[in-house]
């Protein structure tokens, strides 16, 4: 949901407890509308993220240090003459709007206190940071400034007068009485749901929230208002007025919703309806707006970095596509060989047939068991032994060619199995250390080029991957490992499996490595069977029903000499048919 009045109410109210009187120490602008204070107060260091951007607009406190470019933007440079070393006053927040002010007391170039305004405007597209002087309402700058040409209301220019947002036309839930709440609801659309009819009605609730709000009243979420009598309307001012109890007294407490697999999925100003399957965890209104945006943002960044590899992944796919194409029609334009050295033993047999000025000649095939007539063409100006001369030449040229396309054939497949496994491992990737992992990789393996060195800079290395291999236990109580990419495969087959262990692959399809801990112990059926459709659900083949997978034993897989990674070759496997399984066994924490 987005983050809407009643939230912003309570981080407001949070951030008077904590930062009030603070001092503010440093201000950076680690994206282009973003901007970080770190304000102190004795004993501790807060930061406070202001974030104009359309996508995520937010103010809270966060405990993730951002970056902080070299060389700082115009608007962060101007914060910092105005606002570093400055105290803070308090916060405030118009009502119930979305709309957070920093007052400050501040020293202008004489040394004279003033004191000025940092105000983050949470509206969308139509966000905003702007610095104002509070003497005359002055705007000094905004990190988006725009002219009448794009706003009616008012401009955001240096110089001219800070206007605020306009007004919605909507009551206020802390200054509202029944009466006036009653005209309110029945005087909006009859058809609309209720929770959308209070969303129009009251400043400072999403319409989440105000789903939530219906839901607490117990009434269905869904239900019209035109369905509404006056039992309806009455808990729902009941449930309205419990909300707004708890808000004057500062007890509202927040809710992050994760779901299974522990991503985000939204965040309420208070306590919610509760899900099975779903995560929910309260706090405060700062703490749960970090951990909500943290969470979302490091997703965005993975997905990004998945959707950059992918790319690289799919451009260098089509190239070895194209030239497989290549090799392989070389191949077929070469199967002439053959022809072309018939022809020439034919006319080396019957060469004293064939003389100069012919253009073809009629012989007996004597391979055909039918020895039935065969037309050769001639060169004219050649005898009998130089036109044979010239198809053994010829043939000789397509043999050579056919070999070589076929020894490059064989390459480009190898290559374009190694870049799906790849496509393959991207997807299945979960966290930015398994990508950092593949990253690395498509750098060792030519697929990456390293940037050009900065001119005396010095060069950074790469961190070491820090992700390690799945574990699992089986139903039996055998420990199961799983490589997520090609080093994890290397590491799990080659460093961390025995020679008696049990070795699983899904057959002749990319995919992951899976070792069986048996040490020489016979498996039982039902730990192959959840092994084997481990290895099914991390491969390429994790969609299909019925996938083969090969087990034999760990010594009976090696690495050829430079073969790429995760790349393996085995002998006496056996072959079993599974459905993929992501849950066929239970993770393992041990060590």
């Amino acid at each position: 949901m987005p983050l809407d009045g009643l939230f912003l109410y309570g981080i407001c109210r949070e951030l008077n407890d904590k930062l009030k009187t603070g001092r503010i120490e440093k201000i950076y602008q680690p994206a282009r509308e973003q901007i970080v204070l770190t304000i102190s107060r004795p004993g501790k260091k807060h930061r406070l993220l202001l974030n104009a951007g359309a996508e995520n607009p937010r103010a809270h406190l966060t405990d993730t240090a951002g970056h902080n470019p070299i060389a700082p933007p115009m608007f962060c440079m101007l914060l910092r003459k105005h606002l570093e070393g400055a105290r803070i006053i308090e916060f405030r927040q118009p009502g119930l709007e979305r709309v957070l002010d920093l007052r400050a007391d501040c020293r202008d170039e004489l040394g004279q206190p003033v004191t000025k305004s940092l105000i983050c405007e949470i509206m969308g597209r139509h966000s905003n940071i702007i610095l104002v002087n509070r003497s005359g309402d002055t705007i000094l700058d905004g990190i988006r400034r725009y002219s009448h040409a794009v706003s009616r209301h008012r401009e955001v220019l240096p110089g001219r007068q800070y206007l605020p947002p306009p007004a919605q036309g909507k009551a206020d839930p802390f200054a509202l009485g029944e009466e006036q709440f009653r005209a309110k609801i029945l005087a909006g659309n009859l058809d609309d749901r209720l929770a959308v009819v209070l969303q129009r009605s009251l400043d400072g609730f999403s319409i989440p929230t105000c789903r939530e709000i219906v839901h607490l009243a117990g009434l269905n979420a869904d239900i019209i208002l035109d369905h509404c009598g006056e039992h309806e309307l009455r808990t729902l001012w009941q449930a309205l007025q419990r909300i707004v109890a708890d808000g004057k007294e500062n007890k509202l407490r927040a809710t992050l919703v994760l779901n299974a697999a522990h991503e985000p999925v939204d965040f309420f100003p208070l306590a919610v309806a509760r899900q099975t399957g779903w995560h929910y965890i309260p706090g405060g209104a700062n703490e749960i707006a970090d951990g909500f945006y943290t969470r979302k943002m490091e997703r965005l960044r993975l997905e990004q970095k998945r959707k950059e590899l992918l790319a690289i992944s799919k451009k260098e796919t089509r190239r070895v596509k194209k030239k497989l194409a290549l090799q392989q029609k070389s191949v077929v334009e070469a199967d002439e060989a053959d022809l072309f050295k018939l022809y020439g033993e034919l006319l080396t047999s019957y060469m004293y047939l064939a003389h100069r000025g012919m253009n073809t000649i009629e012989l007996d095939n004597f391979y055909d068991p039918e020895s039935k007539k065969v037309v050769i063409p001639l060169i004219p100006e050649f005898t009998g032994p130089e036109n044979a001369q010239a198809y053994f030449k010829k043939y000789n040229k397509l043999r050579n060619t056919r070999d070589t396309a076929l020894l490059m054939a064989g390459k480009s497949r190898e290559e374009l199995d190694y870049l799906e496994g790849v496509a393959a491992y991207l997807n299945m990737a979960e966290c930015a250390a398994e990508l950092d992992e593949i990253k690395g990789e498509l750098k060792s393996q030519g697929y990456l080029k390293e940037p050009p060195p900065v001119p005396g800079g010095r060069k950074v290395k790469d961190p070491k991957p820090a992700s390690k291999p799945l574990r699992y236990k089986s139903s039996d109580g055998y420990i199961v490992l799983v490589g997520k990419n090609n080093r994890q495969n290397d590491i799990v087959t080659f460093k961390m499996a025995r020679d008696e262990d049990t070795w699983l692959h899904a057959c002749k399809i990319p995919g992951s490595h899976v070792i069986i801990r048996s040490g020489g112990r016979e498996v039982p059926p039902r730990t192959l069977l959840e092994a084997a459709s481990l290895a099914a659900h991390f491969s390429r083949a994790a969609q299909s029903a019925n996938v083969p997978v090969d087990y034999t034993l760990r010594k009976n897989v090696k690495k050829p000499a430079g073969a790429r990674p995760g790349y393996v070759i085995y002998e006496k496997q056996k072959t079993v048919f599974v459905e993929p399984r992501p849950d066929a066994m239970r993770p393992d924490s041990g060590s």
